[in-house]
């Protein structure tokens, strides 16, 4: 959709129009992203033919494991206010670093 996973567009969806608190918004946008990843993943390889790079494959999967392991024990420090907090700069400093890209054509 946006070359970025969506999971900025799809948590606040989640937040503001399904009521679903922060926590739980961001689990199901990262179940979404996996869905459509894995969908792609399956069409580039069995439907285009083209071939995987199995170990660069595997140590991304070791990453992610390690990513989803600390999120974790991150999520229990960070109260879902604050990460709504966090989240919404997060968003408003990358978009304005989109539209200064933009806007100089970088």
């Amino acid at each position: 959709m946006v070359g970025a996973g969506g999971g900025f567009l799809i948590i606040p969806t989640l937040v503001l129009f399904a009521g679903m608190p922060m926590k739980k918004a961001i689990g199901t946008s990262l179940m979404i992203i996996a869905f459509n990843s894995l969908i792609g993943f399956v069409g580039f390889v069995e439907i285009d033919g083209h071939e995987v790079d199995w170990r660069l494959l595997f140590l991304f999967s070791i990453a992610a494991i390690l990513g989803i392991l600390i999120g974790t024990l991150l999520s229990r420090k960070i109260s879902g206010s604050n990460l709504k907090t966090s989240f919404g700069w997060f968003v408003l400093i990358m978009g304005i670093m989109i539209l200064v890209r933009e806007i100089l054509d970088i």
